[in-house]
């Protein structure tokens, strides 16, 4: 009675300490966004104080950087990331739904070379690229951009459709087939709705990816009109001197868009999960 009477009591504690642990990890993660916001809403003469807060809120930051061409910096970003998620997509469900259900010759090498493809980093292949798309003549442009982001993001979303895809079982797809339904209606009906959570794990995977590259967007693109907001934001860096006040509010502006998609499709990574046990 007594060591069932502790374990209940310590059953609380143990709640208690994972929640504070928990809170604490969310605390030194949003720590960064916190002050990179203060940082953008103060005045330019408060910049190096070491007063935490500022006297006064300086919302003039989060105004005038949309006349430097900010404002087009972010439509190439969600060109460029949205292009290469779709064109991903479009590639990768198939692939990874054939691979899955067909026991083709060379099915085991095809699925290494994919998974060794994701084992290159872009700076390696910098200079290829840059002369790969300067005879296609395809520099400074955000076809070449979402070509490269889609090409790394690729093994990635075809390795991890595959496994939800073999998850699924093929009984219901054949039972499907035996109702009369199509391919193509076994595919989108059963298929897709159950491997919804990977469907979306590859899209975020590939969009956040190609939403934060840097590296490859600096080499392609030389005009501004053609840089995505990482280079973009890398412009108000100079040699002398650094534009903090909008450094620090494109940094802000930046992270909305991936924001907002997390929020709309997180709901739907637990619809795909239940999917199959509510029908």
């Amino acid at each position: 009675m007594a060591a069932t009477s502790a374990a209940s009591r310590g059953f609380p504690v143990r709640t208690l300490i994972f929640m504070g642990l928990a809170y604490l990890a969310a605390i030194i993660f949003l720590l960064p966004y916190v002050e990179m916001i203060i940082a953008a809403l103060r005045p330019s003469n408060q910049l190096l104080d070491r007063d935490y807060l500022p006297t006064h809120f300086n919302w003039h930051s989060f105004i005038d950087i949309w006349g430097t061409g900010f404002g087009h910096n972010l439509r190439v970003s969600l060109e460029v990331a949205g292009g290469a998620t779709i064109l991903v997509l479009l590639v990768a469900i198939p692939a990874a739904y054939y691979t899955a259900r067909h026991r083709f010759r060379g099915r085991n090498a095809f699925m290494l070379l994919v998974l060794i493809t994701q084992m290159f980093q872009p700076t390696a292949m910098l200079v290829g690229l840059y002369r790969e798309f300067l005879d296609f003549q395809m520099l400074d442009s955000v076809y070449a951009l979402i070509l490269v982001n889609a090409g790394f993001n690729m093994a990635f979303a075809v390795w991890i459709l595959n496994a939800y895809v073999t998850g699924i079982p093929v009984e219901l797809e054949e039972a499907a087939a035996i109702d009369g339904s199509t391919r193509l209606g076994v595919l989108f009906r059963i298929t897709l709705p159950l491997a919804l959570p990977g469907i979306v794990t590859a899209l975020i995977f590939t969009f956040i990816s190609a939403w934060n590259e840097f590296i490859v967007a600096l080499t392609l693109t030389t005009s501004q009109a053609a840089q995505p907001l990482t280079v973009a934001l890398n412009n108000y860096i100079g040699q002398y001197q650094v534009d903090w006040s909008h450094l620090f509010a494109g940094s802000v502006i930046a992270t909305i868009p991936v924001i907002i998609l997390f929020a709309l499709i997180e709901g739907k990574v637990v619809g795909g999960l239940t999917a199959g046990s509510i029908k």
